[in-house]
């Protein structure tokens, strides 16, 4: 008998505030043909699937830097949870305060045949594309199964700046 094992994924998500303090999200768009003129629910927060014994934050690690070109900040992460995708999958996100220089952005290469039914078999970056967003813009940005991230981004830095005395500018 076929056992179902449930797909993992582990994420990290990058964040910092803007010199007027608003909280802000590096996502990536998602190459190749069939994401190429899709802009809102066209984008992700770097990540990608793994398997025990790799830890997720190893992953998510591990992800950032296979699509983002680099390595992901080095700052302190904090887990976000995990939420599950209509596809049943389910990621682990983390999140991380630091930089990102998007012009540093370079993803890896995922090979596709396309035309479908040509038999030409060509390479798409897997992210095409890397910015910075508010949270509001990156919610219509994201695919539909991460925006649930962000809330659980905006909990966990609310509840860290207000440990730490700080209040939100509006």
């Amino acid at each position: 008998m076929a056992t179902h094992s449930t797909k993992t994924s582990a994420a990290l998500l990058v964040y910092r505030f803007s010199a007027s303090g608003r909280l802000e999200v590096l996502i990536a768009h998602m190459g190749g043909p069939f994401w190429a003129k899709k802009d809102e629910g066209g984008w992700s927060i770097p990540k990608g699937e793994y398997n025990p014994p790799e830890e997720p934050l190893a992953a998510a690690r591990r992800e950032f830097e296979e699509e983002m070109g680099s390595p992901p900040p080095g700052g302190t992460p904090r887990e976000l949870g995990s939420v599950r995708q209509s596809s049943g999958k389910v990621i682990t996100t983390f999140a991380v305060s630091g930089d990102y220089d998007v012009a540093d952005f370079s993803s890896n290469t995922f090979d596709l045949e396309w035309p479908r039914g040509s038999g030409v078999i060509r390479q798409f970056p897997e992210m095409d594309r890397a910015a910075w967003f508010s949270l509001d813009l990156a919610a219509t940005k994201l695919v539909k199964g991460q925006i649930p991230i962000l809330e659980a981004l905006r909990s966990v830095v609310e509840d860290q700046r207000s440990v730490a005395g700080d209040q939100p500018e509006h």
